[in-house]
């Protein structure tokens, strides 16, 4: 991603402000995981575009990335980082989940919920530690051999 000038996180360049932890304690996690979804997916995509690729390719990785098991994985890699209030919004997330996904084991879901409901908390409130924790993940380089194969 871009590098933030002056303190601001890219986040806060996408036009939304700090919400105070009242307004957004109203907010049910599925709400939260909702916003945090399409906050992960774009920082994902973002990790992804340099150096510059063929379109399928960035596709590919961006949804190997976005699965419900890599973020389940990507939660269990940033829980040792978490705050005792990033946990509770973390279960909080884990606990509002309903119904019965099709593909994939129901704990693995609840845990990529768990990991969109915080994204969004974190999104709306504290952007720039948002943006620290999504730095601590182990993404792929896109420059890989399999990568540089399949443009041939």
């Amino acid at each position: 991603m871009v590098s933030p000038s002056d303190g601001e996180s890219s986040f806060d360049r996408l036009g939304t402000a700090a919400r105070s932890i009242s307004d957004l304690n109203q907010l049910s996690p599925a709400a939260l995981a909702y916003l945090g979804d399409a906050v992960y997916e774009l920082y994902i995509r973002s990790h992804y575009l340099f150096p510059p690729k063929r379109q399928k390719i960035y596709h590919h990785k961006v949804v190997e990335q976005v699965r419900a098991e890599a973020q389940a994985r990507h939660l269990q890699s940033l829980e040792p980082y978490l705050s005792s209030s990033e946990l509770e919004i973390v279960r909080r997330g884990r606990n509002a989940t309903f119904g019965k996904p099709k593909r994939i084991h129901p704990t693995i879901y609840r845990q990529a919920t768990s990991l969109e409901t915080l994204v969004g908390y974190l999104y709306l409130s504290d952007p720039l530690r948002l943006t620290e924790l999504l730095g601590k993940l182990d993404l792929e380089p896109l420059g890989s051999e399999a990568d540089a194969k399949s443009q041939d």
